[in-house]
């Protein structure tokens, strides 16, 4: 895994933090006895030079020779763990660890199937620590605005601030974390991650003004990086009303009007990837001109993975668009009709 490069300190991390011990290993290949050679210690260094310039990777392997052409997200929607058919989402890991081309995946949220209680994050750690990819993680609704005590009807019931407060710090201590948003950049882009993380809200994935004011911030030091972002619902108005909760309040990006504002102010974004909703490939919604959010920017939706049939969207980053597919599990193949090729501003 080669060593990721950042601007910050970035509240998303790759799953399970894993720990290589470095060991020295002997020098193998060289039959002829160095003492003969009165300088053999900078004969060995330069041999040792020339191997590592010539090896896969090395300054003159035809790998280093070629730019990567892209960059590639692979997208989990509502996980919902542990849930229901474990056994089909351990797949969907397995088959994106199996795509060479992936650089991230990006967990959008509600990981959790209830209430975000410490069973249902120690099944996520376990079954994420079943991904080889960097994986960046952002909170949904179900992850930190419950209580863990159903109500006598069997309801969930939204906790009080001081639960929900524990419950952002157990989704950062489950996945190594330093806080619940941040940002990098990758392949020339800004990638963005925020987590609803407002402590008195009755919506459901509402921003704190603190990650507001940071994310204010964030985008004004890049104003001509072209900028993606992650939450876990999407924008209001970018799906059609095909049930009686999309585009309501709490199943939208809150707060809708500073949310406004800031896209407005800041043309450099470009597009929105989310979940919450659980759009299926299938959905009209899912690929269509009403995704798109004030005339620029595009909203990617993504379907859970508690279904039978589970959906996986791809990004592929490249320097002047942003390609779109998605893949269908249960076929084992690529979505004819869906592909979507989605320009930054820089590249009209």
């Amino acid at each position: 895994m080669k060593q990721l490069i950042v601007t910050e300190t970035i509240p998303v991390a790759p799953s399970t933090p894993r720990r290589f011990k470095a060991e020295k290993a002997p020098i193998r290949g060289f039959a002829f006895r160095l003492r003969t050679f009165p300088n053999r210690e900078k004969i060995l260094i330069g041999l040792c030079a020339l191997l590592w310039m010539l090896l896969p990777g090395g300054v003159f392997s035809p790998a280093a020779a070629q730019e990567k052409a892209y960059y590639g997200v692979a997208l989990l929607g509502d996980p919902h763990l542990p849930g229901k058919n474990l056994p089909a989402k351990e797949a969907v890991i397995r088959t994106i660890d199996g795509w060479p081309d992936i650089d991230r995946v990006v967990v959008l949220g509600d990981i959790c199937k209830e209430t975000g209680t410490p069973g249902e994050y120690a099944a996520a750690k376990a079954f994420f620590g079943l991904l080889r990819k960097p994986a960046r993680f952002i909170a949904g609704n179900h992850d930190y605005i419950y209580a863990d005590e159903k109500d006598a009807l069997g309801k969930k019931v939204k906790a009080f601030p001081d639960a929900r407060r524990a419950k952002l710090k157990r989704f950062a201590e489950t996945f190594g974390l330093s806080g619940v948003y941040g940002s990098e950049m990758l392949g020339g882009y800004l990638m963005i991650y925020l987590s609803p993380d407002d402590l008195d809200s009755a919506y459901l994935t509402q921003l704190s003004d603190g990650q507001l004011a940071w994310l204010q911030k964030r985008l004004a030091e890049n104003k001509t990086v072209p900028t993606l972002i992650f939450f876990h619902a999407p924008l209001a108005g970018t799906l059609h009303q095909y049930n009686e909760q999309a585009n309501t309040p709490s199943f939208i990006a809150q707060p809708t009007g500073r949310l406004r504002d800031l896209i407005l102010e800041n043309p450099q974004i470009f597009l929105w990837v989310s979940g919450h909703m659980h759009v299926p490939a299938t959905s009209e919604s899912f690929s269509a001109p009403v995704n798109l959010y004030k005339g620029r920017v595009m909203n990617i939706h993504n379907p859970d993975m508690e279904r039978k049939t589970i959906w996986t969207n791809v990004l592929r980053l490249y320097p002047e668009k942003v390609v779109v597919r998605t893949w269908n599990h249960a076929k084992g193949a690529w979505i004819d009709g869906l592909e979507r090729t989605i320009r930054p501003p820089t590249h009209p």
